[in-house]
């Protein structure tokens, strides 16, 4: 894929805000528009320098005096899960996984509510209401699928992830499961599948979003090695020290 012909987006910058992440911390977001027939061409040529896609806007920060999100990928062909993610993956092997195009069920609502009630219930998306949730998912401008997490026994939902297909890998946007199935640990799980669906695949990463090293809700990526970051002069590994095991 080449970026030639693309047409230069206009850029914005958001307003300050606090930091979801950090405590004392705030945030401000530089952001453009995905429109038109060269919408998955930009934004894969954006999030190659870092952005990251919600609905039709591709953003990343732009914190004054801030750098600690880092976006992340994982190097799908040299990755070796650890003994505590071949357990994960074990203790899932009862779920069946599908495909599905980003059309929006009220089964996978009712399961995205009760997520953000039990693990997000301060955040942005608390009160997202059914409409806002098909938005997020329907209105993508980029080739998008969801991808479901069932029991086989019964068939009850237990996850999905809302994830978008690239020419070099996958790019998981937004995921959700069932917070009272607490020893699937089906958070690393959905990000160990991704892993073995792009291997399977022949692709190369698997785009994880942000990193924040000094943030418990997000360090957790920093287990999935090798992890590559994005610094000034492209991607490059993260280091033993810098991760957490």
């Amino acid at each position: 894929m080449t970026d030639q012909g693309l047409q230069f987006p206009k850029f914005y910058v958001t307003a300050p805000s606090p930091c979801p992440y950090l405590d004392g911390r705030i945030e401000r977001k530089v952001f453009t528009e995905l429109r038109g027939p060269d919408a998955a061409a930009l934004n894969e040529a954006l999030g190659r320098v870092g952005f990251r896609r919600s609905q039709s806007v591709v953003y990343r920060p732009a914190c004054e005096g801030c750098s600690e999100c880092v976006s992340v990928r994982v190097r799908v062909k040299d990755f070796k899960p650890t003994r505590s993610m071949r357990r994960v993956a074990k203790s899932n092997s009862d779920l069946k996984a599908e495909v599905r195009p980003p059309i929006v069920t009220d089964e996978q609502y009712e399961l995205l509510r009760t997520y953000l009630e039990e693990r997000h219930a301060d955040g942005t998306m608390a009160d997202m209401t059914a409409e806002e949730f098909r938005d997020m998912v329907e209105t993508s401008p980029v080739p998008t699928v969801l991808v479901e997490y069932r029991r086989a026994i019964d068939g009850k939902l237990m996850a999905t992830a809302l994830t978008d297909e690239l020419s070099d890998g996958l790019s998981m946007i937004y995921s959700f499961f069932n917070t009272q199935e607490t020893s699937r640990s089906l958070g690393t799980y959905l990000i160990y599948d991704h892993i073995v669906r792009a291997r399977y695949a022949n692709q190369p990463y698997v785009y994880l979003g942000y990193w924040v090293k000094d943030s418990p809700k997000m360090n957790y990526k920093g287990r999935f090695r090798p992890l590559e970051r994005l610094g000034q002069n492209g991607w490059f590994e993260i280091q033993d020290q810098e991760a957490p095991k």
